[in-house]
């Protein structure tokens, strides 16, 4: 009887061990890199202020527009979000999503929307078996990391233009760049 416990100890243990080395061992700043296609977002997300929110507890949903994507947004556009950073802080958490929201969870929520970290909401679509965020589709899915999950789009997401408040509130990068051809969202 004992060397049966030993033994279902040791396999218990063996799982346990196993299970930690799976486990992702980077947070979404780190994972994003470490592969190299995201400098662009890791550029801003710096210029922004928001590593450390993003290197946080979470968990947090990150939709990540590659450096193709980025590249297809009009330089006007971005050197504009670029020198504005509450406009750059409203893009790039138009990104994200509170929540380790799965590319299975996403697919549930067809033609609904879903509410970002910077308040507005995304649209959900998915045709062809392929998953768009207003109209930007996610080229990659499952990008699990320490404190969340990666999406990568295809795309940039743009937030709605917000009418000029005495609140604080954000207008978008579009708006004040006048040209936002090659954006989602605008």
């Amino acid at each position: 009887m004992i060397k049966i416990i030993g033994i279902s100890s040791a396999i218990v243990a063996g799982l346990a061990m196993s299970a930690t080395a799976m486990a992702p061992q980077k947070d979404i700043v780190d994972t994003a890199v470490e592969a190299g296609s995201f400098k662009t977002l890791v550029s801003l997300v710096q210029k922004a202020g928001l590593v450390e929110t993003l290197k946080g507890k979470g968990p947090f949903t990150v939709f990540a527009p590659t450096d193709a994507a980025f590249a297809k947004v009009p330089k006007a556009t971005l050197n504009a979000l670029g020198n504005d950073k509450k406009a750059l802080q409203g893009v790039l958490t138009y990104h994200v999503v509170a929540g380790n929201v799965m590319a299975a969870d996403v697919v549930k929520l067809n033609g609904k929307k879903v509410k970002t970290v910077n308040g507005a909401e995304l649209n959900i679509a998915v045709r062809g078996g392929k998953v768009y965020l207003n109209n930007v589709e996610v080229v990659k899915t499952d990008i699990k990391t320490s404190n969340g999950v990666i999406h990568v789009l295809g795309g940039v997401l743009m937030p709605p233009a917000k009418r000029a408040s005495n609140d604080g509130g954000m207008v978008s990068a579009s708006t004040k760049s006048g040209d936002c051809s090659g954006c989602a969202g605008k």
